[in-house]
């Protein structure tokens, strides 16, 4: 007699499914859009305890600032691809349901004549409302983005965000603040670069400039000139002539307690150069420490290769390699100024200053660590 089969044999499995992710509570949700000379860029993020976590983000180059030096004006093609971009960031605050945003625009728009006109334009066609910022938010900005690198060692901090249309430097005197609160005191200046006369130390900023040259203008600015290692050297030469009203202090910086840190694009590929990546990698880039010595390693070799090797380099992406010189030649000029053995690599910016900033003043984030 055979014997019968147990119950159930030969059935399918009952699927056993994983829960779903669960979707943020919209009312955590914080947007931030920069609309710069060079790149749309947007990023939705919720609190995370002293920090916060990226939900979704945007990033496309919309060269804004294309013809911007000749004309005075923003040209059609350029506001038309910016709008496009903008469109994309309103479809995901829409999908994500963001009720609270800061939507910005910089150096391109201050300095065109026909920048306020655009922003009637971008909210007639996408119902977004983008600020034109000044040259001291901008710079306030990039420097709290960078509050988490800040070192306990440093004393005398200079900040720099080379963007597509203008360069902001913020020098920072942290010798007065304690050690383990140099970091926290970065992230208090978020309400203006006045020293706080509140219950903590305050990080004192001893000189800021904005320098209306970026990695599109100044390229822009010596497009005429044929020869390579020409135009590097007179754009590098001619950056560092308008660091002539900048100086915090005359006297030669001493490496010891000196940090740079460098937030831009230009900053991050010359850092991926370093390391050898060939597919770009946050994680490995963002903190990095490099020095002068290092840094101009790195440059010597963009040189080296001229144009077409640039043009072919997998570390410099062909999206960056029409800028990559001009953003070289700036930064090699404030490395001749101010030398370091502690550049450290930010790979953040505006996007990060703007949702700091928010969280900041609606007191979401946990005191702590940075």
């Amino acid at each position: 007699m055979a014997p019968k089969r147990p119950k159930g044999v030969g059935a399918f499995p009952k699927p056993v499914e994983s829960p779903a992710p669960k979707s943020p509570d919209p009312a955590e949700l914080y947007a931030a859009l920069d609309l710069g000379t060079n790149s749309c860029r947007m990023l939705i993020a919720q609190p995370k305890g002293s920090q916060f976590h990226v939900v979704d983000s945007f990033s496309k180059s919309v060269q804004l600032g294309a013809g911007l030096e000749s004309s005075g004006q923003l040209s059609e093609s350029s506001m038309a691809r910016a709008v496009q971009a903008i469109r994309i960031c309103r479809q995901k605050l829409r999908r994500h349901k963001v009720r609270r945003m800061r939507l910005v625009a910089t150096e391109a728009c201050r300095r065109a004549q026909n920048g306020s006109e655009f922003m009637q334009y971008v909210r007639a066609e996408t119902g977004l409302t983008l600020d034109i910022i000044e040259p001291e938010e901008e710079a306030r900005l990039a420097v709290i983005s960078c509050a988490p690198l800040v070192s306990v060692k440093t004393e005398q901090l200079l900040v720099v965000d080379i963007g597509g249309g203008s360069t902001e430097l913020v020098w920072i005197d942290l010798s007065k603040v304690p050690r383990h609160d140099r970091p926290r005191s970065i992230m208090r200046l978020h309400s203006g670069f006045e020293a706080s006369d509140g219950p903590f130390p305050a990080a004192k900023v001893v000189d800021w400039i904005s320098i209306p040259l970026g990695v599109a203008t100044l390229r822009d600015q010596f497009d005429d000139v044929d020869d390579d290692a020409a135009r590097f050297a007179l754009m590098s030469w001619f950056f560092e002539e308008s660091l002539a009203e900048f100086s915090p202090y005359d006297l030669e910086q001493t490496r010891e307690g000196f940090q740079v840190i460098g937030t831009s694009g230009t900053v991050t590929t010359v850092a991926a150069s370093h390391l050898g990546l060939k597919r770009y990698d946050r994680n490995k880039v963002d903190g990095l420490r490099m020095t002068s010595d290092q840094i101009d390693r790195v440059i010597r070799d963009y040189l080296a290769l001229g144009p077409e090797g640039r043009r072919v380099d997998p570390r410099i992406g062909r999206d960056r390699q029409a800028l990559i010189m001009s953003g070289a030649a700036i930064l090699q000029a404030l490395l001749r100024v101010w030398p370091t053995d502690r550049l450290s690599v930010a790979d953040r910016g505006l996007r990060e200053g703007l949702l700091y900033a928010q969280m900041t003043e609606d007191g979401v984030l946990e005191e702590g660590g940075i």
